[in-house]
């Protein structure tokens, strides 16, 4: 079995709250947590509680479909937010990992030009990413298992990206 980085719920409280320090101590202060969904929900809340950053939007990306299956490239799914009045603000982009990079540098690229300074925090980072990121708690190149994911869902739905 190939080995695996595994994620307990209280190592990502540890991570969380190591990361936030890493960003106050930085001097980063976001006016705004943008978490790409699914995978960044979880620590974006958590750093939102961390480093008192009330006002968080969600943008939600497909790229995953399983286990290292990818489709081609991330999608934004609707809806999108709106980066209107947003010019003069710092924003903090948070994800679970660094995987490819593709879908942070999505993000990234929609947010550049629309706000004053965007900024990247992840739990993890892997090598491979084409994106290096500022905040990082733990670089990996392997498979991560995460709390929140690890299990088979308790509901299987059939869904695909042209159902968004």
């Amino acid at each position: 079995m190939e080995q695996r980085e595994i994620m307990t719920w209280d190592s990502f409280g540890v991570a969380s709250r190591e990361l936030a320090v890493q960003i106050a101590k930085s001097g980063y202060e976001a006016d705004i947590i943008l978490a790409i969904a699914r995978g960044g929900l979880l620590a974006a809340g958590a750093l939102g509680y961390a480093l008192s950053v009330k006002n968080t939007y969600t943008l939600n990306v497909e790229f995953y479909s399983g286990v290292d299956e990818r489709l081609p490239i991330p999608i934004m799914l609707p809806p999108v937010p709106s980066m209107i009045d947003l010019r003069d603000s710092r924003i903090l982009i948070v994800d679970d990992v660094a995987d490819t990079g593709h879908t942070l540098k999505l993000v990234n690229d929609f947010c550049a030009g629309q706000v004053r300074e965007s900024r990247i925090a992840v739990l993890y980072e892997k090598s491979g990413s084409i994106v290096k990121c500022d905040y990082v708690w733990k670089r990996t190149d392997q498979w991560i298992n995460f709390p929140w994911s690890d299990k088979d869902p308790v509901a299987q739905r059939t869904w695909s990206v042209k159902d968004a």
